[in-house]
């Protein structure tokens, strides 16, 4: 190994462990929300469970179509800023959906709650641009095999 392979071997590591962390705390996260949101809501609309069903379907729908309008405009941000800073965004972005969730006087606060809990959480693509960024090609795969196993975290 040459001298500057060796210095940056920590922190190319530290760099994955990272992004491990975050998207197993990201996938935890929704593991956690999706048997909690259908109560929370259905105590928000005085116990409808029909009303509060269509609420949760909006609700997920609006958290997807999140996602994927803005999964490209943080791949942008992360091209022009660096990916670590915007997975730190989305990381605060994350916590403060889970704040404002935990915290919400009414369903018109929850909904916000999902709307910036679907943009922050489009940072999966900027998670793997940043693998692949620091990862040399020959354990790119493993590394990508990595994220999986994060992925996989949720249905524990």
């Amino acid at each position: 190994m040459t001298e500057t392979t060796q210095a940056a071997s920590p922190r190319r590591r530290a760099a994955l462990a990272f992004i491990f962390v975050t998207v197993v705390l990201d996938m935890l996260a929704l593991g956690m929300i999706v048997p909690v949101l259908p109560k929370l809501v259905e105590d928000f609309v005085g116990g409808n469970t029909a009303r509060a069903a269509e609420i949760y379907g909006l609700f997920g729908t609006v958290w997807a179509l999140m996602q994927f309008v803005f999964s490209p405009v943080l791949g942008a941000l992360s091209d022009r800023y660096g990916r670590r800073r915007v997975i730190l965004i989305s990381n605060l972005g994350l916590g403060l959906d889970y704040l404002v969730m935990a915290l919400a006087p009414s369903l018109a606060w929850l909904f916000v709650g999902r709307v910036i809990s679907g943009i922050t959480a489009a940072s999966f693509s900027t998670a793997y641009a940043y693998i692949t960024d620091v990862t040399e090609p020959a354990k790119r795969a493993a590394s990508f095999g990595m994220m999986s196993a994060a992925f996989g975290s949720a249905s524990c």
